[in-house]
């Protein structure tokens, strides 16, 4: 038998990436947070628990002696929805097995990665469930088969779900090992959990694995925030739920008494908090309960911070398409919750919320405070190219309607042994795998570009963009929150900085911007030329003219939304 008090034990963070879970960098999941005040529970003195991230492990060949060294190792990942990440890259399988291979003690793996393993961590792909050479497979919650595992004196465990007061325990008694990932504190953002499971049962999904609906009490949500704050973090994403407009009710109907217990009691334990986003709202609840929805959706928009998205599951807005994978919202349903989220909290700090979606020259310079996005996901059951065609024409209603979107979230499915599409597998998607690239880029070009002008328009100010990394003579970064801009500044700068912007133009899901307010006494070449209206040779008769005493100095329109003029001492 052995002893929890003697036991080593690390934690390695594949990174997950689920339909209601999200935990790639800057993003932290439950699940090592979790496992960690489970090992806790049951023994395991803090001090003995090290975390590490796939990232450390490539970066650091030192870092795997305490994979070799440990007594247990806890292997937490898996992606069930991959896409293309910029803050971290997640495991992939052979990685996985050299961490079983190096493990010299007990090892068990769990997370997402139960659901199956494919080749690569992408869509149009097949998975199989495979331990990957672990001793343990946790096949219900990691957290309660650590637990277990460490109480049997490392002989075994029986699969289960945890329960309300085991997650209540185990997420204060794991914030610790927040301090132990990189990126803590000022680039981290806690994903936090309100709910598991799902009433609905598309086709492709993985949600509905973990059955109906089990919510947390707002109190076990708030303690959690509580023991984080207390561990620096000042960023947190209420993103594991299928659907937060359901939180605290039936499962289905929206429930806002339970909402403002929830976001009150946040904002009371955390009024310090930078980030408060979440994730998906199922628009099937918005059109069904309108104006308990319109309530949820007020309440959520009073409380959260800038810049958030409520992630729409349309899927698909092919008829045919719907019916074949038991999709739950039409497409005209989905249109108007979108219109919905639009009127409540489409609007922007400053401006008036009685006359939200903001938008234009008028338009107060901040992002709005809630916007839809829309997920759609191809190669599913009955699939034709006419399905790609009602996609489009769906999302130009949208855009034509006078409507914002924050994103659309176009993928190819992933096939798991368990839902219906296993049946159908990745076959769809491989033969329609050309034109969804040219359909792709269709959108990108005739909605995502417009439609990003419309929500950040020339002049939007974007608070603490964290710089990330450098490319062709600019500085690349972004806010921490639910899918937040890439943002691309004139020049190498400093990284792990943090500065604010000011929008200047726009791609397809990225913006330019120049620092704010950028001063032109001191302003770059490149970084004016980026302001619209100002030419190379405009800037150069900037720089040429320096000092200035006001911004009013330079007869460019708008002027004053980029560029202040401060003491010209020291100036060029």
């Amino acid at each position: 038998m052995t002893d929890p008090e003697t036991l080593d034990v690390t934690i390695v963070d594949g990174y997950v990436d689920e339909p209601a879970h999200f935990g790639v960098p800057p993003y932290i999941s439950t699940y090592p947070r979790y496992a960690a005040g489970a090992l806790v529970d049951a023994g395991v003195p803090r001090e003995q628990i090290t975390y590490h991230t796939i990232d450390e492990l490539r970066e650091d060949n030192a870092v795997w002696r305490d994979v070799e060294a440990a007594d247990l190792l806890v292997y937490v990942g898996g992606m069930t929805v991959p896409g293309k990440y910029v803050g971290g890259t997640p495991a992939e399988p052979d990685e996985v097995r050299e961490l079983a291979w190096t493990a010299n003690g007990t090892s068990i793996m769990g997370g997402p990665v139960r659901f199956g393993v494919g080749e690569a961590n992408e869509g149009a792909s097949e998975t199989a469930r495979d331990d990957l050479d672990f001793d343990f497979l946790a096949m219900a919650d990691v957290e309660a088969a650590v637990f277990d595992l460490v109480d049997s004196g490392l002989e075994g465990f029986n699969d289960r779900y945890r329960d309300i007061e085991e997650e209540t325990r185990w997420a204060r008694a794991g914030a610790f090992v927040v301090e132990q990932h990189p990126n803590h504190p000022e680039y981290l953002i806690c994903e936090m959990e309100t709910s598991r499971g799902c009433p609905y049962r598309c086709s492709f999904c993985t949600e509905p694995m973990y059955g109906n609906p089990d919510f947390r009490p707002p109190e076990s949500v708030v303690d959690e925030v509580d023991a984080l704050s207390d561990r620096g973090v000042k960023h947190f994403r209420l993103g594991r739920q299928a659907d937060i407009l359901a939180y605290g009710g039936d499962g289905e109907a929206p429930n806002p008494d339970a909402l403002r217990r929830l976001y009150g009691g946040i904002r009371e334990v955390a009024p310090d908090l930078e980030t408060l986003h979440l994730d998906n709202m199922n628009p099937i609840t918005v059109v069904k309960w309108p104006e308990k929805a319109r309530e949820g959706i007020r309440i959520i928009a009073e409380h959260n911070t800038p810049g958030d998205t409520a992630a729409f599951g349309l899927e698909s807005a092919d008829p045919n398409v719907m019916s074949d994978n038991n999709l739950n919202v039409t497409a005209d349903q989905c249109f108007e919750a979108v219109k919905i989220v639009n009127e409540v909290a489409g609007w922007r700090p400053g401006g008036e919320k009685g006359t939200a979606p903001n938008f234009g020259d008028d338009a107060a310079r901040r992002l709005p405070k809630l916007l839809p996005g829309i997920n759609l996901v191809h190669g599913l059951k009955g699939e034709t190219r006419e399905t790609f065609e009602h996609n489009k024409r769906f999302l130009q209603r949208v855009y034509d309607e006078g409507l914002m979107l924050r994103r659309v979230n176009i993928r190819q499915v992933m096939a798991f042994e368990g839902t219906d599409m296993a049946d159908t597998g990745a076959e769809i998607a491989k033969d329609h795998k050309q034109l969804f690239k040219q359909y792709k880029q269709e959108v990108r070009e005739t909605i995502d570009n417009p439609m990003l002008q419309r929500v950040a328009p020339p002049g939007t100010v974007l608070p603490d963009v964290h710089l990330e990394y450098h490319q062709d003579g600019k500085t690349f970064g972004r806010q921490l929150g639910t899918y937040p801009l890439l943002v691309g500044i004139p020049g190498e700068r400093e990284l792990g900085s943090v500065v604010d912007i000011a929008v200047t133009d726009h791609g397809y899901r990225s913006v330019t911007g120049v620092p704010y307010p950028l001063d032109l006494n001191s302003a770059s070449m490149d970084e004016l030329t980026a302001i619209p209206g100002i030419g190379r040779s405009t800037a150069g008769d900037v720089v040429v003219n320096r000092p200035y005493e006001s911004a009013g100095d330079i007869d460019v329109d708008s002027i004053e939304r980029f560029v202040t003029a401060q003491s010209p001492e020291g100036a060029d």
